[in-house]
């Protein structure tokens, strides 16, 4: 037993030494003349070992030396296998693509994957990723990021801004979207942020992200959102707050958003 152990052993430092530290316990599993028990068995010795760790169903994760005793390794390092291994396309967004912009002042320590599809959270020790569904998944603009194991598809700062409007309530409300946003708006480009706006597919969202931009004295940004708007005989009213109540007050500003909300940033 020990025997199938090493070799199994082997097979992940054949990996390790290609840059690879995710892998499907079915594909490796093809790689060795043992039984599918044998190779469990050897796989749940190395694993009490701190020298793999299972994410999800048969895919595991590759732990080196140094990160044994932590018990997980960066996830970037083998987010982009996982994604595969789940048959989901994919992007870092929200909090998670706002830092790789500079926009790190609410750091979360959990990882945000938005897919065209729900998938459940991943929650190991070390480890949290949260998968959010958008349907309108293929308009957003996406930017590549290097990761430790190759490249990786993030929004971009403009996409990332509308998808953090419209997902708010899931990141800890507006407070958290515009503290984000005051930040992210030094990364992001007016007429890129036209682009971006002229494929969403909900108007409330480009309303509700201009307000917040007036707001935050991000006036370039904001009138490029608002320029395409003009040629509208009317914008429809919406609430800055999804979830809250009309509040009964007609919109006195240029979106017809109303205000049902006061977001604070907390920079």
């Amino acid at each position: 037993m020990a025997n199938e152990e090493k070799r199994v052993s082997g097979l992940l430092d054949d990996l390790q030494r290609q840059g690879r530290y995710g892998f499907d316990r079915v594909d490796l599993e093809k790689l060795i003349t043992v039984s599918s028990a044998t190779f469990g068995k050897a796989l749940l010795r190395l694993a009490a070992k701190n020298r793999v760790r299972r994410i999800r169903r048969s895919f595991h994760v590759i732990l080196p030396v140094e990160y044994s005793a932590v018990g997980m390794i960066p996830t970037d390092w083998f987010l982009d296998d996982l994604m595969r291994f789940l048959g989901l396309p994919y992007y870092l967004g929200l909090q998670s693509a706002a830092a790789l912009y500079g926009a790190a002042h609410q750091q979360v320590q959990q990882v945000q994957v938005v897919t065209p599809r729900q998938e459940r959270l991943i929650q190991r020790p070390g480890l949290s990723i949260r998968f959010f569904r958008k349907l309108d998944f293929a308009h957003t603009p996406i930017q590549s990021h290097r990761g430790h194991s190759g490249m990786l598809p993030a929004s971009s700062p403009e996409g990332t801004a509308l998808d953090l409007v419209r997902l708010a309530r899931h990141i800890g409300g507006l407070d958290a979207a515009i503290t984000v946003l005051a930040e992210l708006a030094e990364s992001m480009n007016p007429e890129k942020l036209a682009a971006a706006a002229a494929v969403e597919s909900e108007l409330v969202q480009i309303q509700r992200l201009g307000w917040l931009l007036d707001q935050l004295k991000q006036t370039s940004l904001a009138d490029a959102l608002h320029s395409p708007l003009g040629a509208r005989s009317a914008l429809p009213r919406t609430k800055l707050d999804a979830a809250g109540t009309w509040g009964g007050y007609p919109p006195k500003n240029r979106w017809r958003v109303v205000e049902n909300a006061s977001p604070q940033s907390g920079l």
